[in-house]
């Protein structure tokens, strides 16, 4: 009997610790900072290489997404270079003259080295 409860009480310490790891899994994605979010909390700006920063005194909150949006860009501006005979550097300025047309009044953006607020 003993034995049984003391097994069951185990499987149960395990199963609320694999509770806990997803509710955590799930309340860190629920918090995860998005692009739109990140530009408009002023923690993501918009370069004209068509890459993001980190605007002027940002933290560090957005650098993993910045990381992370430059990497999946850079390779879809080499993957379109490619396929045009073209830089990435000259997919990118021609990326960034799209995407500043999009973009909200107040976000940040940095045009030859300097940062301003469209």
């Amino acid at each position: 009997m003993y034995s049984t409860m003391h097994n069951c009480l185990r499987l149960s310490r395990k199963t609320s610790v694999l509770v806990l790891i997803i509710i955590l899994a799930i309340s860190s994605a629920a918090f995860a900072l998005d692009l739109e979010t990140a530009r408009s909390q002023g923690l993501a700006g918009e370069t004209d290489s068509g890459l993001l920063a980190k605007p002027p005194g940002a933290d560090n909150a957005a650098v993993s997404l910045i990381t992370t949006v430059n990497a999946q860009r850079e390779a879809e501006y080499t993957r379109i270079a490619a396929q045009n005979s073209i830089t990435s550097e000259v997919v990118g300025k021609m990326m960034f003259e799209k995407i500043f047309t999009k973009l909200p009044s107040g976000t940040w953006v940095r045009v030859n080295g300097s940062w301003s607020r469209k």
